[in-house]
């Protein structure tokens, strides 16, 4: 019986890859995958008994789109990808597709488990060791970790390890397997490497910011006569459309540029004279003036899609806010001192 696309898991699209490569193409690839992959992606294609032509096309169409996108990241890294990515296939698209690759890679790569401690534990952990094994494994960690820990070594060290890094080629993966064994042996007491968290005020809040205004007001309103406490801590880490007037006018010329203007003009409908005063005076004249004649053109809309509109415009400031292009001041601890 054939599935849905969408609803498949990345081994159930993998065995639909491989039936669709056929056996000599598909050979090639899972000889290199892990033997516990091997298991589930053989057990996988042995329960397909059908597969529809357009669910093949998506699955091939998405493996092509995610080697793009890894040469992509190998070339130039992850901005360098994320551009020429969402030229080709939208932004959001590209952001997709560059979450998939990083979670495969991260998932097969060398020193799986260290990549999960923190930089203090690491750094406890491997400080004595000889700079070659240092340098060896601060190439598998992500950058800013790997930069914490060189920071924090001692100086006559840093540069050795710095050299190290800098002049390393290849090396065995004999070596490589070796080192991380005895690195996870000495980690496994420290990171719970199958667990994940998972839960929490910030999930709940990324949730809230992609619900209808309705659903989040009923949802919120709950809350506060279960815990007041919890409600407003939650209310506090939230992004509304209306909280674009909190943003500086270069972050909200940032954010402009990831608008489609027809989805501009319907998210203004109806809102505040702050909040769409705040878009005008971050346009040109005449950008301000066409946008103007836009909302006018709409006539009635339907509160809906209104919302629907601003929500997306909220997804965007998010994503701008998690990548660092513009930030947002949602007091406490994030506040912004000017």
């Amino acid at each position: 019986m054939a599935r849905d696309s969408k609803n498949l898991t990345g081994v159930q699209k993998a065995a639909i890859l491989f039936i669709t490569l056929g056996p000599e193409a598909a050979a090639g690839i899972i000889k290199k995958l892990p033997e516990p992959e091997i298991q589930k992606i053989t057990y996988e294609i042995a329960n397909i008994t059908s597969v529809k032509s357009d669910q093949k096309k998506e699955i091939l169409q998405e493996f092509i789109e995610m080697n793009k996108a890894k040469d992509y990241l190998l070339e130039g890294g992850i901005e360098y990808a994320k551009n020429l990515l969402s030229k080709a296939l939208g932004s959001q698209r590209a952001i997709e597709i560059l979450d998939k690759v990083t979670e495969a890679t991260q998932q097969f790569r060398p020193f799986a488990i260290a990549r999960k401690a923190d930089a203090p534990q690491l750094l406890n952990i491997i400080s004595d060791e000889h700079p070659q094994t240092i340098a060896l494994i601060l190439c598998y960690l992500q950058a800013d970790k790997a930069g914490q820990i060189l920071s924090a070594l001692p100086e006559n060290v840093q540069a050795e390890v710095a050299y190290r890094i800098a002049t390393m080629s290849n090396t065995s993966q004999m070596v490589v397997k070796e080192i991380e064994k005895v690195l996870d042996d000495k980690l496994s007491s420290i990171v719970k490497s199958d667990m994940k968290v998972i839960g929490g005020v910030q999930t709940i809040v990324d949730i809230l910011n992609q619900v209808d205004r309705t659903t989040e007001k009923n949802i919120t309103e709950g809350l506060e006569k279960e815990d007041a406490e919890l409600a407003e801590k939650i209310k506090g880490s939230m992004f509304v459309f209306e909280d674009i007037i909190t943003l500086d006018d270069v972050s909200i010329q940032r954010v402009l540029r990831e608008v489609d203007t027809k989805e501009l003009s319907l998210a203004l409908k109806g809102c505040s004279e702050e909040v769409a005063d705040a878009i005008f005076r971050n346009q040109s004249k005449r950008a301000s003036a066409a946008l103007k004649e836009d909302i006018e053109f709409l006539g009635p809309v339907r509160l809906m899609d209104v919302e629907k509109a601003q929500q997306k415009i909220v997804g965007i400031i998010r994503r701008l806010d998690e990548s660092g292009e513009i930030v947002l001041s949602r007091g406490g601890e994030d506040a912004i001192i000017v």
